[in-house]
């Protein structure tokens, strides 16, 4: 039989860990935009008006607001260069930013095959 159904056996406890674990992930990287704006500055776009180019129908409010959850839970820095005329405001990648590509990686790839199932292109 070549098609073996995957079994997920979590005793209660091990479920609500599961859950609660799934939940805190969500909350720091959820939502219709963090995810985009996090690859967006991992690939090179730093500048606020930059990535609200980048990042289509994300308002300037918007933006501002996620940058700062991303900061808060160490996924970006924000680093101003007071020394440069205008002053100028970069937000860059941090260490912590690393963990987060073998989710990206797996999530891209399972984005692939569902759009794939469900159009069959």
């Amino acid at each position: 039989m070549g098609n073996k159904e995957q079994k997920w056996a979590y005793s209660e406890p091990e479920c609500i860990k599961r859950l609660l674990s799934v939940e805190d992930a969500m909350y720091v990287i959820g939502g219709k935009w963090k995810l985009k704006i996090v690859i967006a500055v991992v690939t090179g776009h730093n500048r606020f008006n930059e990535l609200q180019r980048t990042i289509k129908g994300i308002s300037a409010r918007v933006l501002s607001n996620e940058l700062k959850d991303l900061e808060e839970n160490g996924l970006i820095q924000r680093v101003v260069h007071s020394d440069r005329m205008p002053v100028v405001v970069e937000y860059i990648k941090t260490e912590y930013t690393k963990t987060l590509k073998d989710v990206l990686d797996t999530l891209g790839d399972w984005g692939i095959k569902h759009k794939k199932k469900i159009t069959g292109k």
